[in-house]
């Protein structure tokens, strides 16, 4: 057994496990209270921050600049990782909420807390009912100026960049709000595909420049998706010439 897996199996999981506990009931408690979700998500940040502390994750953050923490955006991000969501959530300061995957509500204590925080669910299997989600994730998203982070390719990936679905560039354009495309380097290493114990690494996120689509419809969501796809791709191919250098 290697000193990473010892460190990971006596100290790293049992302080996630801990913080998790302790902070995601502080989380539930505060929800009674913050009908808006905002508490919440200044909750779930700082779990996140305490997550990759203790992971002991170097964490490299590049265009932060690029993003106003009062404007709403949908995040396009490629998805190596469980550790992506964290890492992204931590340090992008807007009003995130998400799209989950509909089992994902129904997992005690996790589903309510979802439910509270006002995340929506995607039901899977259902492309009627799926439409009618993101629909309702363009409405949210223009009427409470919040932001959503989505991993277009529909789950990990380990062989490189998959092609991405359509739905973040229908919410997008239905909220009339930009797109902002994120490159995640590091987290596969950091927690790893079908792993539960999480390691130190260094993860680079580059933020890439906001694409408009307010002069856009519908009809355009193809031609959105072929370039959010094309500019993630080039900010892994930077990110990892960077870190290979580096």
């Amino acid at each position: 057994m290697s000193p990473g897996l010892i460190r990971a199996l006596l100290i790293t999981d049992p302080l996630i496990i801990l913080a998790t506990v302790i902070l995601g009931s502080i989380n539930l408690a505060v929800s009674f209270f913050d009908h808006g979700g905002r508490k919440q998500v200044a909750i779930a940040r700082f779990w996140s921050k305490v997550l990759i502390r203790i992971a002991g994750v170097k964490l490299e953050v590049q265009g932060l600049e690029k993003v106003d923490p009062q404007g709403s955006y949908v995040f396009v991000s490629n998805h190596v990782s469980y550790m992506d969501t964290p890492i992204v959530l931590g340090h992008i300061p807007v009003q995130f909420r998400f799209l989950a995957k509909k089992s994902l509500f129904s997992v005690p204590f996790l589903g309510y807390h979802l439910k509270r925080a006002g995340h929506l669910a995607v039901p899977r299997g259902n492309p009627r009912q799926a439409l009618k989600t993101m629909a309702e994730a363009g409405r949210v998203i223009r009427e409470r100026g919040i932001s959503v982070l989505i991993f277009p390719e529909g789950g990990r990936s380990l062989d490189g960049l998959k092609p991405f679905k359509e739905g973040a560039a229908y919410i997008a354009i239905n909220a009339g709000v930009p797109v902002v495309p994120v490159g995640l380097e590091g987290t596969l290493k950091v927690l790893p595909m079908h792993s539960l114990n999480v390691r130190p690494g260094r993860v680079v996120m580059r933020i890439g420049d906001p694409i408009p689509t307010g002069n856009l419809t519908l009809k355009d969501r193809g031609k959105l998706t072929m370039e959010m796809h094309g500019r993630v791709a080039d900010l892994l191919g930077e990110t990892a010439a960077a870190t290979a250098k580096s």
